[in-house]
């Protein structure tokens, strides 16, 4: 049942912000699809009931094979605010029960069974101050762009800076939206494996040293968002507090397996 692309979410299955009954499957269809990276794809789901959610957020999404058996696995949500019509993004993983049929199966028309909103504790709502560090790793970018696009719909003047390490150019998700001009928005790319032609920085997994000089300063008291694989956002964490961010200020989400 494992299966990588599902992130190891600790939150609770009920909103009781909005007393929603997040407990309940509803049936969405899939209006758009997109290849994202070389591995990923976004999906565009309109889900009758759904009652909007707060960028972080996560859903839980049912599949259902013939012969009766269910895999149920928790996407972060790439969309924020109100209304019935959803965004995910899902990186594929080998031999995931999954994943492979979400980015490689899946098609305009088809229905996939979700609840939620799901989570309360890794999300930014506009009205919050104080600047906002975003941390991804690979397709961790998904509750992060979410933000930014919170931020973007509430015109807020809230600093926000990303990092966002990738394998290499082509496994970066929604690339032309983060390479897009947006006032108050800094984005920094890091590459692991592979770099774009004549990039200054070699490839090389993030370190305490890039996280220095490419993220807001502990001194300006930033809320951090780190989402990525287990090994990265511990990896990030360790470093952030190590740079003076206290833990209490540095949210974490992992993607979690074998």
């Amino acid at each position: 049942m494992s299966d990588l692309s599902a992130p190891l979410f600790h939150d609770t299955e009920v909103d009781s912000a909005s007393g929603v009954d997040t407990t309940v499957w509803r049936v969405g269809t899939v209006v758009s699809a997109a290849r994202e990276s070389t591995s990923g794809r976004s999906l565009t789901i309109d889900v009758p009931g759904w009652t909007g959610n707060l960028a972080g957020q996560h859903t839980d999404l049912r599949l259902t094979a013939p012969d009766g058996y269910q895999a149920v696995r928790s996407y972060s949500i790439a969309s924020a605010g109100p209304g019935e019509r959803i965004q995910l993004a899902v990186d594929e993983v080998p031999d995931g029960e999954v994943s492979p049929y979400l980015v490689e199966d899946v098609m305009v028309g088809d229905q996939l069974e979700l609840r939620g909103p799901l989570g309360g504790w890794f999300v930014w709502r506009p009205d919050d101050i104080g600047p906002v560090q975003l941390i991804g790793g690979g397709s961790g970018i998904v509750p992060l762009i979410a933000m930014t696009r919170a931020r973007a719909a509430a015109k807020s003047a809230t600093p926000f800076r990303l990092l966002y390490s990738v394998r290499t150019p082509e496994d970066a998700f929604f690339r032309a939206e983060l390479e897009a001009p947006a006032p108050g928005l800094d984005v920094t790319w890091l590459y692991t494996r592979r770099t774009p032609d004549d990039w200054p920085r070699p490839a090389a997994r993030i370190s305490p040293a890039d996280l220095a000089a490419n993220t807001i300063a502990a001194d300006n008291n930033p809320m951090v968002f780190v989402c990525g694989p287990t090994g990265f956002v511990e990896a990030v964490a360790d470093a952030l507090v190590n740079l003076g961010h206290p833990p209490a200020r540095v949210k974490t989400e992992r993607f979690g397996g074998a």
